[in-house]
């Protein structure tokens, strides 16, 4: 696990001043690899190239240093991952007559490219960002993972390129900071994140899971390629008996495979079905009794730390437990929220950097249960596909605004915790006659048009889903398959693997997510939509592949879910710091916002009806704004 960073310039550079570009990137993400560092530099009167990396040792401790080179000396690679596959592939590159000088999976990567070419990639069973130079070829290859579990940011310029494993590397490179990026900004105040290829800036893209970037030294340009078909698979039929059996062989296998290290590996067990499954499958194959890590609240309502303690009983772990105050939150939030370098505001990154930051007092690796609910159908908006036909059927289109006008103002709620008045007012706020209510149901900052009255018209974006609509091939979204197949795209890349990647580097500690095998997706998605909900009933699939091995009716209690309460935090210790934020004089200097009314938003929560997403959006984008643009 590591980070990287990249530059292809046709300026003229010293190999000093090409050094420093390169060490700098480096330093900004040193917590992603405290334990070692490496540069590659070649200078040459028409174009140079620098790429570098920050380790964290996890295969290998003693020979996987970094950048690895070829035995010719014609190709490099600098990575950032793990491949989990890794010596199934040497097995398979030996037999072709390959030499390898170390033992690492960063040395496959490029002996594998160095003997099959970019159909390498298709092969490789991990989390990866990673940059190839070959000089045969005259190329540069950049190339992200299936699902985007490793993050890669990529620049072009007047005189090349510039890649990083984060963007805060990609902005130092720069003399002043780009402009903000209208529909990333749009994006973010609808969903909360930034999916890719977008970001907060202009010019500077995230590259899209499952492709690579192929650049061209001698043309100076570059194309971007898919490694990989992700066509949805056609259904098949399979008897439940049988889908049970497989879905526990590919889950066990996975959990198997992302247990391979040279250093200790504990989970992050909260408590829920996904975690507690990897958690016992991490138990079985493990010749050591397993360290588990849960944290809890001290507001009960949000705590989940005695279904932790049930599961770690049963496979008898060593198990770690933390309770998050709201003074812990004081102490970190600027640390947390301001590491992601654009606007983010899923509240969970909170918890999810306290439990890494006290996992990493332990362990260098911890599995989670990341990519559950996307692989097997666990999030309550799914049901949305039933209800929305139902009711739209049902209940006429003139009858539903009297309804949506007469109950809104019932279901409001002065406490900021999804219960039932928050998931029917989301309900009712996202049903949609034409078919469109998904792309309102994943929108958690401001619903549907609702950012229209808060961003003055310069800064509005109507349409901000256009590309997922085309990337997809899905605008009216209808099926679960359809709901799972966006989240892929954009929410699970966009938020849940940013938060787990940016909270857990931070503390230089790697999280693996077993549910995030390219096997095991596919498979999922090639069963009946009945066995990942069967009627109510989420992750049946799942939960009935691994029923027996639990305490009776473990599975049947609802999710709680990894949330905070940001919206009462609001409202007390970060109350003066949200204040500063709607400070008329900033405001007008911003010229994004509608003061008048973004300050009355601001004021009615404060006041006690709750507004805690679209509020809890517009503090993150605040903070982060004063920190990177105002100053």
């Amino acid at each position: 696990m590591c980070g990287i960073n990249g530059i292809i310039t046709t300026s003229q550079h010293t190999k000093a001043s090409l050094q420093s570009k390169i060490v700098l990137m480096n330093d900004k993400i040193v917590h992603r690899g405290p334990d070692d560092d490496g540069t590659f530099l070649e200078i040459s009167n028409s174009v140079n190239i620098a790429m570098g990396m920050r380790r964290l040792a996890i295969i290998d401790l003693n020979s996987g240093k970094q950048p690895i080179y070829s035995s010719d000396q014609q190709h490099v690679i600098v990575f950032n991952g793990e491949i989990y596959n890794y010596r199934e592939l040497r097995n398979e590159l030996s037999a072709l007559g390959a030499q390898f000088n170390t033992h690492s999976d960063t040395e496959v990567i490029l002996m594998g490219y160095k003997f099959w070419g970019v159909e390498a990639f298709k092969k490789l069973d991990g989390m990866f960002a990673f940059s190839i130079y070959d000089r045969t070829k005259n190329k540069v290859f950049i190339a992200r993972d299936f699902f985007g579990e490793k993050p890669l940011y990529y620049m072009p310029t007047a005189d090349g390129l510039v890649w990083a494993s984060e963007l805060k590397s990609v902005v130092s490179t720069l003399n002043s900071k780009p402009p903000i990026n209208k529909i990333g900004l749009n994006l973010f105040f609808r969903l909360t994140y930034i999916p890719s290829p977008y970001t907060i800036y202009e010019g500077i893209h995230k590259l899209v899971p499952n492709s690579f970037l192929e650049y061209d030294l001698a043309h100076q340009n570059y194309e971007l390629h898919q490694i990989q078909e992700d066509k949805r698979p056609e259904k098949t039929k399979v008897s439940l008996e049988e889908a049970k059996n497989k879905v526990k062989e590919l889950v066990e296998k996975s959990v198997e495979s992302r247990a391979v290290s040279d250093v200790p590996i504990g989970t992050f067990l909260s408590g829920g079905v996904d975690s507690s499954i990897v958690s016992l499958c991490l138990s079985q194959v493990s010749s050591n009794k397993i360290n588990t890590f849960s944290i809890g609240f001290d507001n009960k309502a949000y705590d989940e730390t005695e279904k932790s303690k049930l599961v770690a009983k049963q496979i008898n772990s060593d198990h770690h437990e933390f309770i998050l105050t709201e003074k812990d939150l004081e102490n970190n939030i600027n640390a947390i929220l301001l590491n992601f370098d654009e606007p983010f505001a899923d509240s969970s990154a909170l918890p999810s950097y306290l439990v890494a930051h006290q996992t990493s007092k332990y362990l260098k690796v911890a599995l989670t249960g990341d990519g559950g609910d996307e692989v097997f159908g666990g999030y309550n908006k799914y049901y949305m596909g039933t209800i929305n036909k139902r009711y739209t059927k049902n209940v006429p289109e003139f009858l539903h605004k009297s309804i949506v006008g007469l109950a809104l103002p019932l279901l409001t709620s002065k406490s900021d915790k999804r219960g039932m008045r928050f998931k029917l007012k989301k309900m009712l706020q996202s049903i949609d006659y034409k078919k469109g209510f998904y792309w309102d149901i994943i929108s958690l900052g401001f619903p549907g048009t609702t950012l229209r009255n808060y961003l003055l018209p310069d800064f509005w974006e109507n349409t901000p889903f256009t590309f997922y609509e085309e990337e997809t091939g899905i605008s009216n979204p209808e099926t679960l398959t359809d709901y799972r197949y966006i989240d892929k795209v954009m929410s699970l890349e966009g938020d849940m693997l940013v938060k787990v990647d940016r909270t857990s580097m931070l503390t230089s500690l790697e999280s693996r997510a077993p549910f995030l095998n390219k096997s095991l997706w596919q498979y999922s998605s090639t069963l009946p939509e009945e066995y990942l909900i069967n009627k109510w009933d989420k992750k049946y699939i799942l939960k009935e592949a691994f029923r027996e091995q639990f305490p009776e009716k473990f599975f049947d209690s609802p999710k709680v879910g990894f949330g905070v309460p940001i919206g009462d935090w609001l409202r007390s210790s970060l109350k003066d710091d949200l204040l500063q934020y709607i400070d008329k004089v900033f405001l007008e200097r911003q010229q994004i916002f509608d003061v008048k009314s973004i300050t009355n938003l601001v004021h009615t929560h404060l006041n006690g009806k709750d507004h805690t997403f679209m509020v809890w959006s517009f503090y993150c984008f605040q903070k982060w704004y004063s920190k990177n643009i105002y100053n």
